[in-house]
């Protein structure tokens, strides 16, 4: 699988007195400068979501559990859901329909390889569909048993959703700026955004 404020302020920036030579860079810089801040200005979203494939498979929801939360732009949910819930308020319901681009990829054949059984870290017996970690390393990649031929075992390195365009029905239950510590630390802080902190369990010590 991370916004922007709407603003409605009028006016222009910059609006200081300059000797007339330097008027027009000064405005621009300034400009310039307020863009800049208010791209970096991220906030914390927390929300609801059902997803779909184009059949209208339902492949997950949140429904029944805690929304999810993450930090925008950190990473933490895939960039097209990211990128379409930028401008989104809390207490919004809407549908986004995300390219297999923007969520896992298109399918690489590069990633489907042939391997012999016994180098496989499994000792359990594999079947056609079965997951698994190629080490021990959390971030190790997972992949899928494709097909089993004798002593070889084709393997597919790809997300399970690698090639598909998936569809969101997404509820926003919290939306918030994040704080100094959130965005140092590059996630969300429980209770933080009612003035809590970076509490046991937050992963950060």
């Amino acid at each position: 699988m991370l916004f922007p404020r709407r603003w409605s302020r009028r006016g222009s920036v910059g609006s200081f007195r300059f000797a007339a030579p330097r008027l027009r860079s000064v405005r621009v810089s300034l400009c310039l400068s307020v863009l800049q801040f208010f791209k970096t200005m991220r906030r914390i979203v927390s929300f609801h979501y059902t997803l779909r494939d184009p059949n209208g498979r339902v492949l997950d929801t949140s429904a029944g559990g805690e929304p999810i939360s993450y930090l925008e732009g950190a990473g933490q949910i895939i960039d097209g859901l990211d990128e379409q819930l930028r401008s989104e308020a809390a207490g919004t319901k809407t549908r986004v329909t995300v390219a297999a681009s923007k969520a896992y990829g298109e399918r690489d054949p590069a990633q489907v390889q042939r391997v012999k059984r016994g180098l496989l870290p499994v000792d359990a017996e594999l079947k056609v569909g079965d997951q698994f970690r190629t080490g021990e390393d959390r971030y190790a990649p997972v992949v899928t048993v494709h097909a089993i031929e004798g002593d070889e075992v084709l393997l597919d390195g790809n997300h399970p959703l690698a090639g598909v365009d998936l569809t969101f029905d997404v509820e926003i239950v919290t939306a918030r700026e994040a704080t100094a510590d959130e965005l140092s630390h590059g996630h969300a802080h429980p209770g933080e955004g009612s003035g809590g902190g970076c509490g046991e369990g937050c992963g950060c010590h």
